[in-house]
């Protein structure tokens, strides 16, 4: 039996490998902005928000879905939004985050 990997085309993989990845940096870096203070507030949302994002864009583009494109676009432009944010900060968790969001809006895009 052909395993899901063997199925999808090296574009879809990408891009769910990659919100994968911003999603559990992101899960990471929202846990630890809890209790730093309200400068930490829009980064805490907006992790979160990729999490959310992410984990379905990668679970449309397992599918096949029809609507992968439209939450691909979506899920770029959350994970740009944070990556500006994290960026903004000091923190290692915050700095951590930006790579594989970048990472991630670049495949979504080209998903898109």
């Amino acid at each position: 039996m052909a395993q899901i990997n063997e199925l999808l085309d090296d574009s879809t993989r990408e891009c769910i490998d990659n919100c994968h990845e911003a999603v559990k940096a992101c899960a990471h870096c929202a846990d630890e902005c809890i209790g730093k203070g309200e400068e930490m507030t829009e980064c805490l949302r907006l992790c979160r928000d990729v999490v959310t994002v992410a984990s379905t864009c990668a679970q449309l583009c397992a599918s096949g879905s029809q609507f992968n494109g439209d939450i691909a676009e979506t899920c770029a432009d959350v994970c740009e939004a944070c990556a500006d944010e994290c960026e903004q900060h000091d923190h290692d968790h915050c700095q951590a985050c930006v790579e594989p969001l970048r990472q991630c809006a670049e495949s979504c895009r080209s998903m898109a």
